[in-house]
């Protein structure tokens, strides 16, 4: 039975608690030089979550950064950057819900083919930047970022109406065709004030997803080739690792779970893809969550539900009288103290073995005093 590292724990939970701390401070800072009181701030930030009508739509939110995040971490444990979730979140979504518009399908079928497309529409976007990676040595910053861009334009291509997309009566927005309520995935039904609202069932999904990710890297040999490719590229290869097969197999990954990001809000609410219900920069979102969660599934769960409270509580500040940026102001300094709270834990955690293995010496000395001289 593994011994509990007391130490370990906490270092891991005191960067994440700095950096929040931290992002407070500032943020507070900032709205005092504006003339207001963050106190007030923070409080009507908070007042209004607690309202269910909010919790619903917070719950809704983190589901979809939880799964972007989880996204990234893949890649962030090969030491890979994938900055093209983004790209590939909106593709899949896309022709997941055009081909699940064109299909006729019992329910659990219907829901399950529109899931394997999003994963291969997904991992195959990202198998681009990855076969450049390993065949011509590209960095997949540079690719990923490319790919965002062509993604971008090839949305708006197919999205013509006379292609995939159309127009419905009196909208300005333009869609796939609405799916059959057979791919409507089923959600938790929430009483509000007599109006009945949904969280996504795909929430479980999103926990399966965490799970899944958790047991991967902690349980099997391809998680142990992933993190040790990830710390040492040499080191993996001298212990028999082929890091090209593992960098080509880690985008795929992270390119198929990209392709789940829009799922919740397809299946779940819109029941097609529109250029206006599905934003760009969700994966940068991602990013930053999965680097607050520190790549954990537990840490990107709670760092997705305080993104996603900063997101549903800065409407909240702008009606009475706060600027909303604040909220938007908060997000970028948590990035910021991120890095900085990391970087201190990190040389904290060091200086303190440095210190342990200083005391072991010291013990052994005085207990053995011939042989360590020796």
């Amino acid at each position: 039975m593994k011994k509990f590292d007391k130490d370990r724990v906490i270092l891991g939970i005191a960067a994440p608690v700095l950096a929040v701390v931290f992002a407070m401070v500032l943020s507070s800072l900032i709205v005092l030089i504006s003339g207001k009181n963050p106190f007030d701030a923070f409080r009507l930030m908070f007042e209004y979550a607690q309202g269910a009508d909010v919790q619903v739509l917070i719950l809704n939110r983190a589901t979809v950064y939880y799964i972007a995040a989880i996204a990234v971490a893949i890649g962030f444990r090969m030491n890979l950057f994938n900055i093209g979730v983004d790209g590939q979140y909106r593709l899949a979504a896309m022709l997941a819900a055009a081909a699940g518009g064109a299909m006729h399908l019992p329910g659990p079928l219907h829901i399950l083919m529109i899931i394997i497309t999003a994963i291969a529409v997904g991992g195959a976007w990202a198998g681009v930047a990855a076969l450049l990676k390993v065949r011509r040595g590209v960095s997949e910053v540079v690719s990923t970022i490319m790919l965002n861009a062509i993604a971008t334009s090839l949305i708006a291509y197919l999205m013509h109406t006379d292609i995939l997309g159309r127009q419905p009566p009196g909208s300005n927005n333009v869609t796939t065709t609405p799916l059959d309520d057979t791919a409507w995935f089923p959600g938790i039904g929430v009483d509000v004030d007599g109006q009945r609202m949904e969280v996504y069932g795909f929430i479980f999904v999103a926990a399966a997803l965490g799970v899944g990710f958790h047991y991967m890297l902690s349980r099997t040999k391809f998680g142990f080739d992933l993190r040790a490719a990830g710390a040492s590229d040499s080191a993996a290869v001298a212990s028999g690792v082929n890091t090209k097969r593992m960098v080509l197999i880690s985008m795929l990954l992270s390119g198929g779970l990209a392709g789940l990001i829009g799922l919740p809000q397809l299946l779940g609410e819109t029941h097609s893809y529109g250029l206006v219900d599905f934003p760009a920069g969700i994966g940068f979102t991602g990013i930053a969550i999965a680097l607050l969660g520190r790549n954990s599934p537990v840490g990107i769960a709670f760092g997705a539900l305080l993104w996603a409270f900063l997101d549903r509580s800065a409407p909240n500040l702008d009606f009475n009288g706060y600027e909303k940026e604040i909220a938007t102001i908060m997000q970028g300094l948590i990035v910021i103290s991120v890095v900085v709270a990391y970087e201190l834990v990190r040389r904290y955690g060091l200086r303190r073995q440095q210190q342990q293995v200083g005391e072991q010496l010291a013990q052994a000395a005085r207990k053995n005093p011939e042989e360590v001289a020796a």
